[in-house]
């Protein structure tokens, strides 16, 4: 049996014609999402780590999320902005 790949399936991923002021905008405002995300959880887990009198139980899971939130920042926000920057997917395949 052959592996199919994407390129064997006729319009797999369709496409639609951008502007590409469109492209550069969302990318702009994603690196600036991504950035204040980053910064902001950043200082959270910080704050939480330096002062015991904010670690309680409730507080747990407010560092859950900024934790899980921090990820999601340094991970998928240059990723989408590199791709906005370059008005396609640019990781290939596998990526």
């Amino acid at each position: 049996p052959q592996k199919m790949t994407v390129q064997d399936v006729p319009d797999a991923f369709p496409t639609v014609d951008v502007p590409d002021h469109a492209h550069y905008t969302i990318g702009i405002v994603i690196l600036i999402v991504g950035i204040t995300g980053t910064l902001g959880n950043f200082l959270v887990i910080y704050a939480f780590c330096r002062s015991r009198s904010l670690q309680t139980p409730a507080n747990i899971f407010i560092i859950n999320l900024a934790v899980s939130d921090f990820l999601m920042s340094i991970t998928q926000s240059p990723v989408f902005f590199t791709n906005s920057l370059h008005k396609r997917w640019i990781f290939g395949e596998t990526g």
